[in-house]
Protein backbone atom coordinates (compact mmCIF):
# COMPACT_ATOMS: atom_id res chain seq x y z
CA UNK A 1 0.00 0.00 0.00
CA UNK A 2 3.24 2.51 0.84
CA UNK A 3 4.71 1.70 -2.94
CA UNK A 4 0.93 2.74 -4.09
CA UNK A 5 0.42 5.60 -2.29
CA UNK A 6 4.37 7.10 -2.97
CA UNK A 7 3.25 5.92 -6.59
CA UNK A 8 0.28 8.27 -6.68
CA UNK A 9 1.51 11.59 -4.90
CA UNK A 10 5.27 10.92 -7.28
CA UNK A 11 2.09 11.75 -10.30
CA UNK A 12 0.63 14.58 -8.69
CA UNK A 13 4.12 16.47 -7.82
CA UNK A 14 5.34 15.70 -11.29
CA UNK A 15 1.91 17.46 -13.04
CA UNK A 16 2.56 20.32 -15.17
CA UNK A 17 1.69 23.90 -13.57
CA UNK A 18 1.27 25.70 -17.36
CA UNK A 19 0.17 24.87 -20.42
CA UNK A 20 1.01 26.16 -24.03
CA UNK A 21 -1.16 25.59 -27.03
CA UNK A 22 -0.97 25.63 -30.25
CA UNK A 23 -2.81 25.30 -33.46
CA UNK A 24 -3.15 22.39 -36.48
CA UNK A 25 -2.38 24.48 -39.65
CA UNK A 26 -2.32 21.38 -42.06
CA UNK A 27 -2.00 17.83 -42.54
CA UNK A 28 0.53 16.13 -44.66
CA UNK A 29 1.29 12.24 -45.24
CA UNK A 30 2.20 11.21 -41.82
CA UNK A 31 2.64 14.40 -40.22
CA UNK A 32 1.02 17.16 -38.96
CA UNK A 33 1.55 20.93 -39.14
CA UNK A 34 1.45 23.20 -35.86
CA UNK A 35 1.65 26.34 -36.29
CA UNK A 36 2.41 28.33 -32.11
CA UNK A 37 5.11 28.72 -29.53
CA UNK A 38 8.31 27.75 -30.64
CA UNK A 39 10.80 28.66 -28.18
CA UNK A 40 11.61 26.44 -25.63
CA UNK A 41 10.83 23.40 -27.73
CA UNK A 42 13.21 20.61 -29.88
CA UNK A 43 12.77 17.73 -31.53
CA UNK A 44 11.51 14.52 -29.64
CA UNK A 45 9.35 16.44 -27.26
CA UNK A 46 5.66 15.35 -26.68
CA UNK A 47 2.68 17.31 -27.63
CA UNK A 48 -1.13 16.41 -27.46
CA UNK A 49 -3.97 17.17 -30.11
CA UNK A 50 -7.13 17.66 -29.06
CA UNK A 51 -9.06 16.37 -32.30
CA UNK A 52 -12.55 17.29 -33.49
CA UNK A 53 -14.17 14.53 -31.48
CA UNK A 54 -12.59 16.06 -28.57
CA UNK A 55 -10.25 12.97 -28.05
CA UNK A 56 -6.63 13.14 -27.39
CA UNK A 57 -3.86 12.32 -29.89
CA UNK A 58 -0.08 12.03 -28.43
CA UNK A 59 2.05 13.48 -30.66
CA UNK A 60 6.09 13.43 -31.14
CA UNK A 61 7.81 16.68 -33.14
CA UNK A 62 9.83 15.42 -35.16
CA UNK A 63 11.16 18.00 -37.26
CA UNK A 64 10.76 21.91 -37.51
CA UNK A 65 9.80 23.90 -41.01
CA UNK A 66 10.05 27.56 -41.41
CA UNK A 67 7.44 28.84 -38.73
CA UNK A 68 5.50 25.19 -38.08
CA UNK A 69 6.39 22.21 -36.14
CA UNK A 70 5.73 19.19 -37.63
CA UNK A 71 4.39 16.48 -35.16
CA UNK A 72 3.87 12.76 -35.95
CA UNK A 73 0.91 10.99 -33.95
CA UNK A 74 1.54 7.55 -32.32
CA UNK A 75 -2.10 6.66 -33.40
CA UNK A 76 -4.66 7.03 -36.19
CA UNK A 77 -4.95 10.53 -37.64
CA UNK A 78 -8.57 10.02 -37.49
CA UNK A 79 -10.46 12.96 -36.60
CA UNK A 80 -7.56 15.65 -36.75
CA UNK A 81 -8.41 18.74 -38.82
CA UNK A 82 -7.34 22.34 -38.95
CA UNK A 83 -7.46 24.71 -35.99
CA UNK A 84 -7.16 21.53 -33.50
CA UNK A 85 -5.92 22.85 -30.47
CA UNK A 86 -2.39 21.35 -29.73
CA UNK A 87 -0.96 21.07 -26.34
CA UNK A 88 2.74 21.60 -26.41
CA UNK A 89 5.07 20.69 -23.41
CA UNK A 90 8.93 21.15 -23.51
CA UNK A 91 9.21 18.05 -21.27
CA UNK A 92 11.39 15.17 -22.72
CA UNK A 93 9.57 11.50 -22.58
CA UNK A 94 10.53 9.69 -19.52
CA UNK A 95 9.26 6.63 -17.84
CA UNK A 96 9.09 5.83 -13.93
CA UNK A 97 10.09 2.22 -13.24
CA UNK A 98 9.84 0.27 -10.26
CA UNK A 99 10.82 -3.57 -9.49
CA UNK A 100 7.15 -4.10 -9.35
CA UNK A 101 6.70 -3.76 -13.38
CA UNK A 102 8.23 -7.81 -12.85
CA UNK A 103 6.26 -9.70 -14.43
CA UNK A 104 4.25 -7.43 -16.20
CA UNK A 105 3.86 -6.08 -20.19
CA UNK A 106 3.86 -2.76 -21.16
CA UNK A 107 3.47 -0.50 -24.32
CA UNK A 108 5.85 2.00 -26.15
CA UNK A 109 4.30 4.88 -23.17
CA UNK A 110 5.61 2.41 -20.37
CA UNK A 111 2.11 1.35 -19.48
CA UNK A 112 0.40 -1.63 -18.63
CA UNK A 113 -1.71 -3.45 -21.26
CA UNK A 114 -1.96 -7.00 -19.17
CA UNK A 115 -5.25 -6.14 -17.77
CA UNK A 116 -3.15 -6.70 -14.21
CA UNK A 117 -3.80 -3.03 -13.16
CA UNK A 118 -1.70 0.39 -13.30
CA UNK A 119 1.90 -0.11 -12.63
CA UNK A 120 3.32 1.37 -9.51
CA UNK A 121 5.95 4.21 -10.47
CA UNK A 122 9.09 4.92 -9.18
CA UNK A 123 10.09 8.09 -7.85
CA UNK A 124 13.36 8.76 -10.42
CA UNK A 125 12.89 9.57 -14.35
CA UNK A 126 14.63 7.45 -16.87
CA UNK A 127 14.73 9.19 -20.24
CA UNK A 128 13.26 7.48 -23.30
CA UNK A 129 16.39 8.69 -25.19
CA UNK A 130 19.23 8.79 -22.71
CA UNK A 131 22.90 8.72 -23.78
CA UNK A 132 25.25 5.59 -23.35
CA UNK A 133 27.27 5.77 -20.14
CA UNK A 134 31.09 7.42 -20.68
CA UNK A 135 33.17 5.05 -22.09
CA UNK A 136 35.85 5.81 -20.00
CA UNK A 137 33.64 5.12 -16.60
CA UNK A 138 32.03 2.07 -17.71
CA UNK A 139 33.70 -1.44 -16.18
CA UNK A 140 35.15 -4.00 -18.37
CA UNK A 141 33.10 -7.19 -19.65
CA UNK A 142 33.56 -10.00 -17.02
CA UNK A 143 31.89 -13.40 -15.95
CA UNK A 144 29.91 -16.01 -18.36
CA UNK A 145 26.19 -15.54 -19.04
CA UNK A 146 24.68 -19.26 -18.69
CA UNK A 147 21.79 -19.36 -21.72
CA UNK A 148 21.48 -22.88 -21.75
CA UNK A 149 21.85 -23.72 -25.51
CA UNK A 150 25.00 -25.57 -25.98
CA UNK A 151 26.04 -24.55 -29.19
CA UNK A 152 25.94 -20.61 -27.66
CA UNK A 153 27.28 -21.72 -24.08
CA UNK A 154 30.57 -23.47 -25.56
CA UNK A 155 31.29 -22.19 -29.03
CA UNK A 156 30.14 -18.43 -28.60
CA UNK A 157 30.72 -17.70 -24.83
CA UNK A 158 28.94 -14.50 -24.00
CA UNK A 159 29.82 -12.33 -20.67
CA UNK A 160 28.46 -10.55 -18.87
CA UNK A 161 27.95 -6.98 -20.39
CA UNK A 162 28.17 -8.28 -23.91
CA UNK A 163 26.47 -6.83 -26.99
CA UNK A 164 25.63 -9.86 -29.39
CA UNK A 165 23.39 -10.10 -32.68
CA UNK A 166 21.43 -13.01 -33.93
CA UNK A 167 21.78 -12.87 -37.76
CA UNK A 168 18.87 -14.89 -39.99
CA UNK A 169 16.84 -14.53 -43.11
CA UNK A 170 12.56 -15.00 -42.15
CA UNK A 171 11.67 -18.59 -40.81
CA UNK A 172 15.20 -19.93 -39.89
CA UNK A 173 14.59 -20.03 -36.16
CA UNK A 174 16.17 -16.47 -34.64
CA UNK A 175 12.81 -16.02 -32.39
CA UNK A 176 12.70 -19.21 -31.49
CA UNK A 177 16.72 -19.48 -30.40
CA UNK A 178 15.54 -16.22 -28.62
CA UNK A 179 12.85 -17.46 -26.53
CA UNK A 180 14.91 -20.27 -25.16
CA UNK A 181 17.73 -17.79 -24.26
CA UNK A 182 14.92 -15.61 -22.22
CA UNK A 183 13.63 -19.10 -20.35
CA UNK A 184 16.79 -20.54 -19.47
CA UNK A 185 19.36 -17.71 -18.96
CA UNK A 186 20.91 -17.03 -15.56
CA UNK A 187 20.64 -13.61 -15.79
CA UNK A 188 18.88 -12.09 -12.42
CA UNK A 189 16.49 -9.81 -14.69
CA UNK A 190 15.09 -10.44 -18.37
CA UNK A 191 13.57 -7.12 -20.28
CA UNK A 192 12.67 -8.49 -23.68
CA UNK A 193 11.30 -5.85 -26.20
CA UNK A 194 9.21 -7.35 -29.25
CA UNK A 195 9.37 -4.77 -31.96
CA UNK A 196 7.55 -4.90 -34.85
CA UNK A 197 6.41 -8.53 -34.08
CA UNK A 198 3.43 -10.52 -35.00
CA UNK A 199 0.19 -9.36 -32.15
CA UNK A 200 -0.43 -13.45 -32.05
CA UNK A 201 2.94 -14.00 -30.43
CA UNK A 202 2.61 -11.92 -27.67
CA UNK A 203 0.32 -14.88 -25.81
CA UNK A 204 2.67 -17.20 -27.42
CA UNK A 205 5.60 -15.79 -25.76
CA UNK A 206 4.08 -15.40 -22.50
CA UNK A 207 2.52 -18.72 -22.02
CA UNK A 208 4.49 -21.08 -24.25
CA UNK A 209 8.23 -19.53 -23.96
CA UNK A 210 8.62 -17.87 -20.57
CA UNK A 211 5.73 -19.56 -18.66
CA UNK A 212 4.65 -18.22 -15.26
CA UNK A 213 8.44 -18.94 -13.71
CA UNK A 214 10.17 -17.40 -16.53
CA UNK A 215 7.48 -14.06 -16.27
CA UNK A 216 8.24 -13.73 -12.55
CA UNK A 217 11.50 -12.42 -13.75
CA UNK A 218 10.97 -10.43 -17.01
CA UNK A 219 9.16 -7.42 -18.42
CA UNK A 220 8.18 -7.36 -21.77
CA UNK A 221 7.77 -4.94 -23.95
CA UNK A 222 5.68 -5.33 -27.22
CA UNK A 223 4.42 -2.87 -30.12
CA UNK A 224 3.02 -4.89 -33.06
CA UNK A 225 3.42 -4.52 -36.69
CA UNK A 226 0.22 -3.00 -37.09
CA UNK A 227 1.23 0.29 -34.64
CA UNK A 228 2.79 3.30 -35.55
CA UNK A 229 6.16 3.52 -36.44
CA UNK A 230 7.01 6.04 -33.55
CA UNK A 231 5.39 3.82 -31.04
CA UNK A 232 7.70 0.84 -32.90
CA UNK A 233 10.97 3.06 -32.20
CA UNK A 234 9.99 4.02 -28.67
CA UNK A 235 9.16 0.84 -28.00
CA UNK A 236 13.07 -0.19 -28.54
CA UNK A 237 14.02 3.25 -26.28
CA UNK A 238 11.39 2.30 -23.54
CA UNK A 239 13.09 -1.47 -23.07
CA UNK A 240 16.36 -0.23 -22.86
CA UNK A 241 15.40 2.61 -20.16
CA UNK A 242 13.85 -0.45 -17.89
CA UNK A 243 17.07 -2.09 -18.26
CA UNK A 244 19.29 0.65 -17.29
CA UNK A 245 16.71 0.44 -14.23
CA UNK A 246 17.38 -2.84 -13.32
CA UNK A 247 20.96 -2.07 -14.11
CA UNK A 248 21.30 0.68 -11.47
CA UNK A 249 19.81 -1.48 -9.10
CA UNK A 250 23.08 -3.59 -9.37
CA UNK A 251 21.07 -6.31 -10.95
CA UNK A 252 22.62 -8.25 -14.17
CA UNK A 253 19.67 -7.61 -16.84
CA UNK A 254 19.47 -9.88 -20.18
CA UNK A 255 18.20 -7.28 -22.52
CA UNK A 256 16.24 -8.89 -25.74
CA UNK A 257 15.19 -7.09 -28.32
CA UNK A 258 12.97 -8.89 -31.98
CA UNK A 259 13.90 -7.36 -33.79
CA UNK A 260 16.55 -4.33 -34.43
CA UNK A 261 15.82 -4.66 -38.37
CA UNK A 262 11.98 -3.47 -37.72
CA UNK A 263 13.54 -0.69 -35.36
CA UNK A 264 15.26 0.59 -38.26
CA UNK A 265 12.36 0.50 -41.00
CA UNK A 266 10.71 2.15 -38.30
CA UNK A 267 13.16 5.12 -38.27
CA UNK A 268 13.21 4.81 -42.08
CA UNK A 269 9.76 5.96 -42.32
CA UNK A 270 9.79 8.68 -39.60
CA UNK A 271 12.44 10.25 -41.83
CA UNK A 272 11.37 9.61 -44.72
CA UNK A 273 8.05 11.09 -44.08
CA UNK A 274 9.49 14.62 -43.11
CA UNK A 275 11.70 14.54 -46.55
CA UNK A 276 15.16 13.14 -45.35
CA UNK A 277 16.78 11.48 -48.34
CA UNK A 278 17.34 8.00 -48.62
CA UNK A 279 20.95 7.01 -48.53
CA UNK A 280 21.32 2.94 -48.81
CA UNK A 281 18.57 1.05 -50.07
CA UNK A 282 16.27 3.05 -49.14
CA UNK A 283 17.45 3.53 -45.57
CA UNK A 284 18.14 7.04 -45.08
CA UNK A 285 21.31 8.62 -42.57
CA UNK A 286 19.43 8.98 -39.47
CA UNK A 287 18.99 5.03 -39.51
CA UNK A 288 22.34 4.76 -39.34
CA UNK A 289 23.22 7.11 -36.80
CA UNK A 290 20.50 5.67 -34.28
CA UNK A 291 21.62 2.48 -34.15
CA UNK A 292 24.62 2.96 -32.14
CA UNK A 293 22.76 5.44 -30.02
CA UNK A 294 20.54 2.40 -29.16
CA UNK A 295 23.07 -0.10 -29.22
CA UNK A 296 25.68 1.69 -27.14
CA UNK A 297 23.22 1.80 -23.97
CA UNK A 298 23.73 -2.16 -23.23
CA UNK A 299 26.73 -2.79 -21.57
CA UNK A 300 28.21 -2.60 -18.59
CA UNK A 301 27.21 -0.27 -16.12
CA UNK A 302 30.17 2.22 -13.78
CA UNK A 303 28.81 -0.07 -10.68
CA UNK A 304 27.89 -3.51 -10.57
CA UNK A 305 24.67 -3.90 -12.38
CA UNK A 306 25.34 -5.04 -16.08
CA UNK A 307 22.68 -5.31 -19.38
CA UNK A 308 23.77 -7.88 -21.48
CA UNK A 309 22.02 -7.14 -25.05
CA UNK A 310 21.00 -9.84 -27.24
CA UNK A 311 19.47 -8.74 -31.03
CA UNK A 312 17.65 -9.97 -33.43
CA UNK A 313 18.51 -8.80 -36.99
CA UNK A 314 16.62 -9.99 -40.03
CA UNK A 315 18.62 -10.43 -42.85
CA UNK A 316 17.05 -9.38 -46.54
CA UNK A 317 16.84 -12.22 -48.61
CA UNK A 318 19.57 -13.80 -46.73
CA UNK A 319 22.26 -11.51 -47.90
CA UNK A 320 24.06 -10.80 -44.59
CA UNK A 321 26.13 -7.82 -46.16
CA UNK A 322 22.60 -5.60 -46.18
CA UNK A 323 23.00 -1.94 -44.40
CA UNK A 324 21.44 -3.04 -41.75
CA UNK A 325 23.57 -6.22 -40.54
CA UNK A 326 26.29 -4.92 -41.81
CA UNK A 327 25.76 -1.51 -39.60
CA UNK A 328 24.74 -3.62 -36.91
CA UNK A 329 27.52 -5.85 -36.92
CA UNK A 330 30.28 -3.35 -36.83
CA UNK A 331 28.68 -1.74 -33.51
CA UNK A 332 28.28 -5.19 -31.41
CA UNK A 333 30.57 -7.25 -29.82
CA UNK A 334 30.16 -10.54 -31.94
CA UNK A 335 27.42 -12.34 -33.80
CA UNK A 336 25.16 -15.52 -34.02
CA UNK A 337 24.83 -16.48 -37.83
CA UNK A 338 22.15 -18.48 -38.40
CA UNK A 339 21.91 -20.64 -41.54
CA UNK A 340 19.07 -21.54 -44.07
CA UNK A 341 21.19 -24.22 -45.11
CA UNK A 342 21.85 -26.41 -41.78
CA UNK A 343 17.67 -25.65 -41.25
CA UNK A 344 16.98 -27.60 -44.29
CA UNK A 345 19.42 -30.10 -42.89
CA UNK A 346 16.75 -30.32 -39.73
CA UNK A 347 19.24 -29.15 -37.06
CA UNK A 348 18.04 -26.38 -34.96
CA UNK A 349 19.15 -24.32 -33.53
CA UNK A 350 20.94 -24.00 -37.04
CA UNK A 351 23.93 -22.00 -35.98
CA UNK A 352 26.77 -21.68 -38.48
CA UNK A 353 29.47 -21.91 -35.88
CA UNK A 354 32.17 -20.83 -38.66
CA UNK A 355 30.56 -17.95 -39.65
CA UNK A 356 29.90 -16.94 -35.94
CA UNK A 357 32.37 -15.06 -33.28
CA UNK A 358 32.11 -13.82 -29.98
CA UNK A 359 34.88 -11.18 -29.79
CA UNK A 360 34.81 -11.72 -25.70
CA UNK A 361 35.05 -15.39 -25.42
CA UNK A 362 39.13 -15.76 -25.59
CA UNK A 363 39.23 -13.41 -22.53
CA UNK A 364 36.78 -15.50 -20.23
CA UNK A 365 37.75 -19.25 -20.87
CA UNK A 366 40.19 -20.95 -19.28
CA UNK A 367 43.24 -22.68 -21.44
CA UNK A 368 41.72 -25.90 -21.36
CA UNK A 369 38.07 -24.42 -22.23
CA UNK A 370 39.82 -22.47 -25.31
CA UNK A 371 41.90 -25.66 -26.76
CA UNK A 372 38.75 -27.37 -26.44
CA UNK A 373 37.06 -24.96 -28.52
CA UNK A 374 39.96 -25.12 -30.83
CA UNK A 375 40.19 -28.53 -31.13
CA UNK A 376 36.36 -28.69 -32.36
CA UNK A 377 36.34 -25.79 -34.89
CA UNK A 378 39.19 -27.24 -36.34
CA UNK A 379 37.62 -30.67 -37.12
CA UNK A 380 34.59 -28.66 -38.24
CA UNK A 381 36.35 -26.75 -40.77
CA UNK A 382 38.37 -29.53 -41.98
CA UNK A 383 35.10 -31.09 -42.62
CA UNK A 384 32.94 -28.51 -44.29
CA UNK A 385 36.35 -27.72 -46.84
CA UNK A 386 35.94 -31.50 -47.97
CA UNK A 387 31.88 -31.84 -47.40
CA UNK A 388 31.49 -31.92 -50.79
CA UNK A 389 34.03 -34.10 -52.21
CA UNK A 390 33.06 -36.20 -49.42
CA UNK A 391 29.12 -36.11 -49.87
CA UNK A 392 30.28 -37.24 -53.40
CA UNK A 393 32.24 -40.19 -52.73
CA UNK A 394 35.29 -38.73 -54.40
CA UNK A 395 37.94 -38.55 -51.28
CA UNK A 396 39.88 -41.35 -50.41
CA UNK A 397 40.51 -42.27 -46.62
CA UNK A 398 43.87 -41.96 -45.36
CA UNK A 399 45.16 -39.16 -47.83
CA UNK A 400 44.54 -36.49 -44.67
CA UNK A 401 45.12 -37.32 -41.20
CA UNK A 402 43.21 -33.95 -40.20
CA UNK A 403 40.14 -34.60 -42.52
CA UNK A 404 40.22 -38.67 -41.72
CA UNK A 405 39.55 -37.16 -37.86
CA UNK A 406 37.38 -34.68 -39.11
CA UNK A 407 34.79 -37.47 -40.87
CA UNK A 408 35.00 -39.25 -37.32
CA UNK A 409 34.30 -36.60 -35.25
CA UNK A 410 32.16 -34.32 -37.34
CA UNK A 411 28.92 -36.55 -37.10
CA UNK A 412 28.93 -36.36 -33.20
CA UNK A 413 29.69 -32.84 -32.85
CA UNK A 414 26.69 -32.37 -35.41
CA UNK A 415 24.69 -34.13 -32.56
CA UNK A 416 26.48 -31.92 -29.95
CA UNK A 417 25.36 -28.23 -32.11
CA UNK A 418 21.16 -29.83 -31.84
CA UNK A 419 19.20 -28.89 -29.33
CA UNK A 420 15.47 -29.31 -28.39
CA UNK A 421 14.17 -25.87 -27.36
CA UNK A 422 13.15 -27.88 -23.92
CA UNK A 423 16.41 -28.75 -23.05
CA UNK A 424 18.72 -26.84 -20.74
CA UNK A 425 22.46 -27.26 -20.67
CA UNK A 426 24.22 -25.29 -18.16
CA UNK A 427 27.87 -24.51 -18.68
CA UNK A 428 29.98 -27.36 -17.00
CA UNK A 429 27.57 -29.39 -18.76
CA UNK A 430 28.64 -28.49 -22.49
CA UNK A 431 31.90 -28.32 -21.54
CA UNK A 432 31.60 -31.72 -20.50
CA UNK A 433 29.84 -33.64 -23.18
CA UNK A 434 32.58 -31.51 -25.55
CA UNK A 435 35.47 -33.23 -23.83
CA UNK A 436 33.62 -36.64 -23.70
CA UNK A 437 32.92 -36.51 -27.72
CA UNK A 438 37.14 -35.12 -28.47
CA UNK A 439 38.68 -37.76 -25.92
CA UNK A 440 37.15 -40.74 -27.90
CA UNK A 441 40.07 -41.93 -29.66
CA UNK A 442 40.16 -41.78 -32.97
CA UNK A 443 41.38 -45.19 -34.40
CA UNK A 444 41.67 -45.38 -38.45
CA UNK A 445 40.54 -48.43 -40.21
CA UNK A 446 43.26 -50.86 -41.86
Amino acid sequence: MTALSDSIINSVNRLNNTFCYGKVSGVQGLFVEVSGRLSGLSVGDACSIINNRDERTPCEIVSFKNDKILAMPYSSMDGIGVNCSVELSSVAPVIYPHQSWLGRIVNAFGEAIDGKGPLIKGSRPYFIKSSPPPAQFRDRVKGKVDLGIKAVNAFLTICKGQRMGIFAGSGVGKSTLMSMMARQTDSDISVIGLIGERGREAKEFVEDVLGEEGMKKSVLVLATSDESPLLRRQAAYVAMAISEYFRDQNQDVLCMMDSITRFAMAQREISLSIGEPPASKGYTPSVFSELPRLLERAGPGSGVGTITGLFTVLVDGDDHNEPIADAVRSILDGHIVLDRAIAERNRYPAINILRSISRTMPDCDTPEEYALIAKARKYIAAYEDMAELIRLGAYKQGSNHEVDEAIFYYPKLEEFLAQSKYERFSLEECYALLAQILNTPYLPEM
